[in-house]
């Protein structure tokens, strides 16, 4: 009976791991691929004093560590400095949206994307905890 437990918890730890890590790479590296030349985004950055060719460093970032989080076999190391690169990306965003419009809706939704990288985070370990 108890390998069945296991195994269900083994299961659900990557459910959950591929369902957050899945939204952090689409609204995180897919969304942007696909939105960093259009006006929106141009004033975004600019609205938030950033030189334009950050935009396109940015989002060349961006894509890369969403292809590092979802590929599994991408080494350890390498995916815990995305990680990093993501967090440092949200704060970032948070501490702009915050210093520049004031806390509001927008500035909470990098908010909530860190907390789903976390969630990733953590069951990424789970996971390979749980692998050894």
């Amino acid at each position: 009976m108890q390998t069945a437990v296991t195994f269900t918890a083994k299961k659900s730890d990557k459910i959950i791991y591929w369902i957050f890590t899945s939204i952090v790479v689409l609204l995180d590296a897919v969304m942007p691929a696909f939105t960093f030349n259009t006006p929106l985004a141009k004033e975004g950055i600019s609205h938030l004093g950033y030189p334009d060719y950050f935009r396109i460093e940015l989002t060349i970032f961006k894509v890369l560590g969403g292809i590092v989080l979802i590929f599994p076999s991408i080494p350890r190391r390498i995916k815990e400095w995305a990680y990093f690169g993501f967090a440092l990306d949200f704060i970032s965003a948070f501490i702009g949206h915050v210093i520049v419009d004031g806390f509001n809706g927008e500035s909470l939704f990098p908010l909530l994307m860190l907390i789903f990288l976390i969630i990733s985070y953590v069951y990424y370990h789970k996971i390979i905890k749980a692998s050894h």
